[in-house]
């Protein structure tokens, strides 16, 4: 039987939560223990059906504590952050970056460069881990490069899940300290490589995204789990 094709939005969903969420749980961690509460686990996404390839599976994971590569490595083809004031329309854009790569003119630190890019500067309330977890690691990357893997985005909606509207209908107040916003997004992955190969994937992804007033938005965070 073939391998599935790696793919990044998937990449070290087996994390544990209380590593990938521990600065926003600090921030808003009514918030976030209302929404884990509730959450769905669902690995790389919704049920889907994944292309089938001769791809590698990984060899190794990320380094939990990897820095974000030097700002002059580059950022590919990863767009840039677009300035954006409100929480779900910026995380709709986030996922759509984080489901697109293009290992033929990308290398690996240019992704994790460019990515790192749409973070909070606010370092407090920054996890990085659990942004720059959806890279695999550089053997791997380095094997999706030699098929000349690729994928494009299109995001269907975003919104507030349950727990956190809420929460913060509850205690409106609890907001106002960071600014962080728990946003879930949907939508489809189409991925290519070499010889007319391909495939689509439904993604779900939920992101805590930092909103300050009259500020543009920034990522925080990216739960473990997809929470409706």
């Amino acid at each position: 039987m073939k391998n599935r094709l790696p793919s990044l939005s998937s990449y070290g969903a087996g994390w544990s939560a209380n590593r990938r969420i521990a600065v926003v749980a600090v921030v808003v961690v009514a918030l976030l223990a209302l929404a884990g509460a509730v959450a769905v686990v669902t690995g790389s996404g919704e049920d889907h059906q994944a292309p089938a390839t001769t791809a590698p599976a990984p060899t190794s994971s990320p380094s939990a504590t990897e820095a974000a590569p030097e700002p002059s490595s580059g950022s590919g083809s990863v767009p840039k952050p677009p300035q954006i004031s409100e929480p779900v329309a910026y995380a709709k854009a986030a996922a759509q970056m984080l489901w697109s790569y293009d290992t033929r003119d990308t290398s690996r630190d240019q992704q994790l460069a460019g990515m790192h890019t749409w973070m909070t500067t606010e370092t407090k309330y920054a996890d990085w881990t659990s942004v720059s977890g959806q890279v695999p690691d550089p053997v791997l990357w380095s094997r999706m490069a030699d098929q000349d893997q690729h994928a494009t985005a299109h995001v269907t909606e975003g919104h507030y899940p349950s727990a956190f509207k809420q929460a913060l209908a509850d205690d409106p107040s609890a907001i106002t300290e960071a600014y962080i916003y728990v946003v879930t997004v949907n939508g489809k992955q189409q991925i290519a490589w070499k010889k007319g190969g391909g495939g689509a994937e439904e993604r779900a992804l939920t992101l805590a995204v930092q909103c300050r007033p009259s500020q543009d938005c920034a990522l925080a965070a990216l739960a473990p789990n997809v929470t409706q």
